[in-house]
């Protein structure tokens, strides 16, 4: 089987999306599928090349047994609504055209950077071949849940599109339940929405040592250190950490922010104005340094904003931690909650509560408490091993791949079926 797979984010850029398409990739060309990536050239967050790359029209490289191929795209930093959006389109653009030339059975395209499943839908049509839409993000509803965008005819207008989009697919495949929800109450076929939940890779994440090194490096030795290593992004809700912080007594606590992202500069400045002193920050490191930096931290911080559009999300990043050992001290509500409380993984606090986020901070730091949340841990990265979540996407990839397909057209009064 021939996949081609569009997505705009893959390593050596570090987050999210790249590290899931990466890792599925490798599962999948072990079991002997041939894996196209149509992707950038690695620029994210700063919108600035990565040593070693240019930003050229095309260009081809092999990563691990993966083609990957990389096209010219708008780079910008990730803030700024419309040099962003020009950035998706761009992408999108040239990974339609340099798609048209490749040979696939089927075409993978994720969200949340919405115009790539565009790209998916035209090649789907174009070529004749089924294709899926894997919903990492409910978009364009998320851009309402940070105040991206406020023109309320724009964004249903986009809504609109995004329904053709989940219609018009032979399949969604979405991070979390409750996206399934979401798109079922919205009327979409629930037999073509299947759920495969981000995971962690748990050969590279297991359980180590402190690294004593790091600790002395850093000048952390002997703290109780609450780490957030991820994208410093509009929902992360960071300046909200930032200003609790400021009233946590306990002089064993430190805080430890890695990464980069849209609001990186107002956090840092927030901390300096606020003159804190149990707060590091560090720049973006590269996936393979994460297992050493997290190896360090006691807990593993996950906040988003309060907003009800973010309880079906699930931080990636809660499984990596689970897969070290590290309680997971959560500030989302709704299915990720669910999780880390059927598991015992951690604790959650209120988002943006900040009552509640100082006093489960001192629970998470109870030793009784903390050895059974270490527990749960391993319960929960044994559940979302991404190796077996990668396989579970492949069997229904090829299912898809290997079913005579028709096109659906929808009209006002009839979906009208045409054979391929």
């Amino acid at each position: 089987m021939k996949i081609l797979f569009l997505t705009d984010n893959f390593p050596p850029e570090v987050n999210a999306p790249a590290t899931r398409t990466y890792e599925h990739c490798i599962e999948w060309v072990s079991k002997g599928v041939d894996v196209t990536v149509i992707t950038c050239n690695p620029n994210f967050p700063h919108g600035k090349l990565y040593k070693g790359y240019q930003n050229r029209l095309y260009s081809e490289e092999n990563i691990d047994g993966i083609r990957v191929i990389r096209v010219w795209s708008y780079m910008t930093a990730n803030n700024g609504f419309f040099k962003r959006i020009i950035d998706y389109i761009s992408y999108a653009v040239m990974g339609f055209l340099v798609g048209l030339f490749q040979k696939f059975d089927l075409v993978v395209a994720t969200s949340p950077q919405f115009f790539t499943t565009w790209a998916g839908w035209g090649l789907s049509k174009v070529k004749n071949k089924p294709w899926i839409f894997e919903l990492r993000d409910i978009w364009p509803e998320s851009l309402r849940s940070v105040g991206a965008m406020k023109n309320s005819k724009i964004l249903n207008f986009l809504e609109k599109i995004e329904l053709g989009l989940y219609r018009s697919s032979n399949q969604v495949i979405a991070v979390t339940d409750a996206f399934k929800t979401n798109l079922m109450n919205r009327n979409i076929d629930e037999s073509k929405i299947s759920v495969i939940t981000n995971g962690s890779n748990n050969e590279l994440f297991k359980r180590k040592a402190k690294n004593k090194e790091l600790l002395e490096k850093l000048n952390l030795q002997g703290k109780f250190i609450v780490g957030y290593i991820g994208t410093h992004g509009m929902a992360h809700s960071l300046e909200f950490i930032v200003r609790s912080i400021k009233k946590v007594n306990d002089e064993e606590i430190h805080f430890l922010f890695i990464g980069d992202g849209a609001v990186k500069e107002k956090v840092v400045t927030l901390s300096n104005d606020l003159e804190l002193k149990n707060i590091t920050f560090l720049d973006s490191i590269s996936k393979e340094m994460v297992p050493l930096y997290l190896s360090i931290c006691d807990v593993s911080l996950a906040p988003l904003k309060m907003n009800d559009n973010f309880k079906t999300v699930i931080p990636s990043k809660i499984f990596e931690a689970a897969a070290m050992g590290k309680p997971i001290f959560l500030g989302v509500q709704g299915q990720a909650q669910e999780i880390l409380e059927k598991y015992n993984a951690g604790l959650c606090f209120i988002p943006e509560d900040e009552s509640d986020f100082l006093q489960k901070l001192n629970e998470i730091k109870d030793k009784k408490k903390y050895r059974l949340y270490q527990e749960g841990c391993v319960r929960l990265a044994a559940a979302y091993d991404r190796k077996k979540l990668a396989k579970e996407m492949l069997v229904i990839m090829e299912k898809i791949a290997l079913t005579p397909s028709s096109v659906f057209v929808e009209t006002k009064s009839r979906i009208i079926h045409k054979s391929r």
